[in-house]
């Protein structure tokens, strides 16, 4: 019998995604029979607009399917270069703006690029959890800042100024933010802009959610003095275009991380296709109309779950700002949110996640996505109605 080598010490610091790993939990109970209600993956349910399939097609005839530069076509880093600039009200030179596969590349290779072991690397806590991942995998520290519920998941600047030290090699900031849905209003950006300004330290902001935005206005750290020239302002088609599977995301970056973060590209993905590099183009520089009445659907799931989910028994709900998650409290509820999470799928068939997933700050917490129909959140709160009152009436019973 051989003997298999053994793996690299590295991996035991290499987290995951738990959206993926519950979300093949409920396909295998789909394929035994059972219905479930996905409210666990966090991407658009509507269809990529068509005029950006039809560039990708044209594209594909044309014979755009050969290697291209790894930084990215030059016409889609000048498309993106001036909708940062539009977006962000900051000039973007093109020459700073990269194409990578998806927005994961650039937050893996960002922290590879700046930070040593031992460096401390600030970010939200809850969040996205490759973010804590990467920092890991990296050697760095990861020094976790809390979104407080009471301030509708948005920082105290105070407590991320006590977080800025020496060591601190990254600030990493996300807004709208996944999985909360909460969103940093132009004064906090205003304040935390300040701070960042007297410490030393790289910024990555994750703004892919930029364009989903409900009641309020949306703010970027990079357009303040100063910081766009440390700054990696992220984004990509991935969630405003309804692109997830088409693997395109972009950031402006600071010319001292250009020549790395290529460097990074050249030894992993090599270049993005150029086919869909193109249909980038489209989906930039093209009719805006698909995008606006995705966002206003989008509107109109989020009162009606977050109006659902406070009316249930031991559940509160803040109102989201952004994205399309709602973070529901479920401290009230007679099961820890991880059991909640577990049976919800198992019992009641409605694919949620546990906030723990996203930080020891959520633990209270279950992150539901409202990118599915009206229909099918109805369906879902009313099987997690039933579930909740059937396991309140157990508790009050076992109390007697």
């Amino acid at each position: 019998m051989s003997i298999l080598p053994g793996l690299a010490d590295s991996l035991g610091r290499l987290g995951t995604e738990t959206a993926f790993s519950v979300l093949a939990r409920a396909k295998e109970l789909e394929r035994a029979g059972q219905e479930v209600i996905h409210l666990e993956i966090g991407e658009p349910d509507f269809a990529t607009p068509r005029h950006v399939c039809e560039a990708a097609a044209r594209a594909l005839r044309d014979g755009e399917t050969h290697y291209c530069a790894s930084a990215g076509l030059p016409e889609l880093r000048e498309a993106a270069a001036e909708y940062l600039a539009r977006t962000r009200g900051v000039g973007v030179d093109p020459a700073n703006v990269l194409i990578g596969n998806g927005a994961k590349p650039f937050l893996f290779f960002t922290i590879l690029a700046t930070c040593n072991a031992g460096d401390e690397v600030v970010y939200p806590d809850p969040g996205f959890p490759i973010y804590e991942s990467a920092i890991r995998w990296a050697g760095a520290t990861p020094v976790a800042l809390p979104l407080r519920e009471e301030l509708d998941f948005v920082f105290d600047v105070g407590e991320l100024a006590a977080r800025l030290g020496p060591r601190t090699k990254l600030v990493i900031l996300n807004s709208p933010q996944n999985p909360t849905g909460g969103l940093v209003g132009r004064r906090e950006i205003e304040e935390a802009a300040g701070v960042l300004a007297e410490s030393a330290a790289w910024i990555l902001s994750d703004e892919i959610y930029s364009q989903i935005v409900y009641d309020d206005e949306f703010s970027s750290v990079a357009s303040y003095a100063g910081l766009l020239e440390r700054t990696v302002v992220l984004d990509g088609l991935s969630k405003t275009y309804a692109m997830t599977g088409w693997r395109c995301g972009f950031a402006a970056v600071p010319e001292p991380l250009v020549d790395p973060l290529v460097r990074f590209f050249v030894n992993s993905t090599s270049c993005v296709p150029p086919f869909v590099q193109l249909a980038g183009v489209a989906a930039l520089t093209g009719p805006q109309d698909e995008v606006h009445a995705m966002v206003d659907e989008f509107r109109r799931r989020r009162d009606l779950l977050v109006a659902g989910l406070n009316g249930l028994p031991g559940v509160s709900c803040r109102m989201p700002r952004g994205a399309f998650y709602a973070f529901p409290n479920v401290r009230e509820v007679p099961l820890s949110a991880d059991e909640l999470a577990e049976r919800l799928l198992t019992e009641a068939g409605v694919a949620v996640l546990a906030g723990s997933a996203f930080g020891e700050v959520g633990r209270d917490n279950l992150r539901l996505s409202y990118a599915n129909s009206i229909a099918n959140l109805e369906r879902a709160l009313e099987r997690m109605r039933a579930f909740l009152e059937s396991e309140l009436d157990h508790a009050a019973y076992e109390r007697r």
